[in-house]
């Protein structure tokens, strides 16, 4: 019997019809693989992975493979993005046995969920041969099973380790951070490495803050070039904005289509700030489109975000977004198409698969004169709705707590900077009403999130990870959950001068300290009345998204500026301790913890303008123009409830008043733009 019909993982869901007799993850199922004696596999994926899809497709549709696996094991299909305590703990088993990991995961486990055997996508034939394979050992060899299972759970036990060495994130670690990032960085074509290349969003927050506090110009320069190679890229949609998850070369050329909320929304922060520290007409344009992207494709009205779109569409990769030259010209016409086709280096031989090939831009359009940029947005208003023609993406509609506040702060500095600056910094008038009208609906998604998170996430104090139409999951939040989502909640408190945000946060900020903390500093990724696994997990690394530890330190900084209260930021800096061993070593995996580091050493600055009208007032416009690496800023009238930074605040002379504190040692106050300049 398939029990997965009832849940609300898509992606679960998505093999609730197989002939396999899948569990959910469940105690209920290690009881009954235990009362038959028989292993369990535990099969691990996501929604939109192509390679899960092609796993199913092969092995989990074939009545064949399911009858093998109903009589032999205990089938559990777990969404590694519903259940990341369970994900993080096998794929360390997975990469400590075959030294990779990656979806989907297939791990084969004794009854008391002891890994012995791990691996990730298994060709039809290969698989078979495995079940095979393992249930012999099983029957036959099973004390050599049970040994590789204790060796491999001493090896995540290991891996997992907390209490190691601790050292201060000083300037000199983030000053070897930036110097080892630069000599990684590919020089031709921006970001690190070779393929697969992956958006290196958290790397580039890092630099960007280590420009403003350092004046490194390479740091600003990898920063920029990196932000323009992959806005000119395939791997940046020309047509919709959003941005897919990974090149699968080294120069930004073919996607792997699928697009996850947390890149899109880590990639806005970048081009974001980018846009806010040089005026650059590209970050602004793909800042905009990618605020858009956010907000007509992922965000569900009255809840959060959706989690991704897929990768396939019907089954077939690129289906949605691939174009060839003709396809160009039966659109716009002859004279247009072929125009299209240089612009977006559409050719004959095509970039990607059968003669098609993925958008690129060829040729600098934001730079160009008032009608070239009139024709260029003519082609992709006519592009985008002859391509919202044919058969779309599947979207991955399950809210995850951590990956909405993500999206929430990019989305409020994004708002912030253009209510502030205005929306002319750049462009022409019909930029300017454009990027006008993405930040209304950008106010509007990324408040409905938060409420959502509020309203449904928030259950008797706690987070709980995911929910569906409204309706919330029962896993319980992780220590990136509780990170990500504080730290969103004090940007919302910037954005709106409301009180009950800072306090909503500092309550989320008080469970993790109680519940996630482990010796010397650190923390760890599950609370202490977690389910218990066999190990309990304990990353300390950066990778796609930031990891808890250094999502919470990013979050108790800020929310120490806001608040006042020293003891926040005090645990922030032991936890950043517990990093900085690393961070010089290995700078490609900790830019989130480097760039919460820059945010500790600048001050942070807290500023307080007092004035009547927050969104209009040149002292907030350029407080938020030049704030240093990580500030924080507060406007609104004096002694507003529940926001400490403008408690005791009085305008001078019954003009509006900068304060400007860094490290809770304030400056005198000011009334002028130049006095508040000189002051940042």
């Amino acid at each position: 019997m398939n029990r997965l019909a009832s849940a609300t993982s898509p992606y679960l869901l998505q093999h609730a019809d197989n002939p396999v007799d899948w569990w959910p993850w469940c105690d209920e199922a290690f009881a009954e693989a235990k009362r038959r004696d028989v292993p369990v596999l535990v099969s691990v994926g996501y929604a939109a992975c192509h390679w899960c899809h092609v796993m199913a497709h092969e092995s989990f549709e074939d009545e064949a493979v399911g009858k093998l696996l109903n009589d032999g094991f205990v089938a559990i299909k777990v969404d590694r993005e519903e259940r990341p305590d369970v994900d993080a703990v096998y794929m360390t088993a997975t990469q400590a046995m075959t030294g990779q990991g990656g979806w989907p995961m297939t791990v084969f486990a004794t009854p008391d969920g002891t890994p012995f055997f791990c691996g990730t996508y298994f060709p039809k034939p290969n698989f078979v041969r495995l079940l095979e394979s393992v249930g012999t050992a099983w029957r036959e060899q099973r004390e050599a099973v049970l040994q590789q299972g204790s060796a491999v759970v001493e090896a995540i036990g290991g891996a997992q380790a907390v209490g190691g060495p601790t050292a201060p994130l000083t300037a000199e670690l983030l000053d070897a951070a930036a110097a080892q990032l630069a000599r990684e960085y590919d020089r031709s074509n921006g970001g690190f490495g070779g393929a697969p290349k992956f958006p290196p969003h958290l790397n580039l927050l890092f630099l960007l803050r280590h420009h403003q506090r350092t004046g490194s110009a390479e740091s600003l320069e990898i920063a920029r070039h990196t932000a323009e190679a992959m806005a000119r890229g395939g791997i940046h949609d020309q047509l919709a904005g959003g941005f897919a998850r990974y090149s699968v070369d080294g120069h930004w050329t073919v996607p792997h289509f699928e697009k996850m909320l947390y890149d899109n929304a880590l990639l806005l922060r970048v081009y974001t700030h980018l846009w806010r520290l040089t005026s650059d007409p590209l970050a602004r344009r793909v800042a905009r489109d990618t605020a858009r992207f956010l907000a007509d494709e992922l965000h569900r009205p009255g809840e959060g975000f959706a989690s991704a779109l897929d990768a396939d569409t019907e089954g077939v990769e690129g289906l949605t977004y691939a174009w060839t030259p003709a396809q160009l010209v039966e659109v716009l016409g002859e004279d247009d198409g072929r125009w299209a086709a240089d612009l977006f280096a559409v050719t004959e031989s095509g970039s990607f698969e059968h003669g098609t090939s993925v958008l690129r831009l060829a040729r600098d359009v934001d730079d160009a004169d008032p009608a070239v940029r009139g024709r260029w947005r003519d082609v992709v208003g006519r592009l985008l709705a002859a391509r919202d023609t044919r058969p779309q993406p599947a979207r991955d509609d399950k809210v995850v707590a951590a990956w909405n506040g993500l999206a929430i702060t990019a989305l409020a500095e994004f708002v912030r900077l253009v209510e502030t600056l205005g929306t002319g910094m750049g462009g022409d008038e019909a930029d300017a009403n454009l990027l006008e009208g993405v930040t209304i609906v950008a106010d509007g998604a990324l408040r409905d999130a938060a409420e959502h998170l509020a309203r449904v996430h928030l259950v008797d104090g706690r987070l709980r990870r995911v929910s569906r139409d409204g309706v919330v999951g029962d896993p319980a939040g992780v220590l990136e959950d509780y990170g990500c989502v504080a730290e969103a909640f004090c940007a919302m408190h910037q954005l709106t001068g409301e009180g009950r945000w800072l306090e909503l946060a500092g309550n989320l900020l008080d469970v993790a300290l109680a519940r996630f903390a482990a010796p010397g500093g650190g923390f760890y990724d599950t609370a202490d009345d977690a389910e218990q696994l066999v190990a309990r997990p304990a990353d300390p690394t950066d990778n796609a998204t930031p990891s808890g530890r250094s999502a919470l330190a990013a979050a108790l900084v800020t929310y120490a500026a806001l608040s006042g209260e020293a003891r926040y930021r005090e645990a922030a800096e032991a936890a950043l301790a517990t990093v900085a061993p690393i961070v010089a070593r290995h700078a490609r995996f900790t830019g989130y913890a480097a760039a919460a580091g820059e945010a500790l050493l600048s001050g942070p600055y807290e500023v307080a303008v007092v004035t009547g009208d927050p969104a209009g007032d040149p002292l907030v416009a350029a407080a938020y123009r030049h704030a240093p690496p990580g500030a924080v800023l507060v406007a609104g009238r004096p002694d507003q409830p529940g926001v400490p930074l403008l408690a005791d605040r009085p305008m001078r002379d019954g003009r509006p008043t900068a304060y400007v504190c860094r490290g809770f040692v304030c400056q005198r106050p000011v009334t002028t733009v130049d006095d508040l300049l000189a002051q940042l």
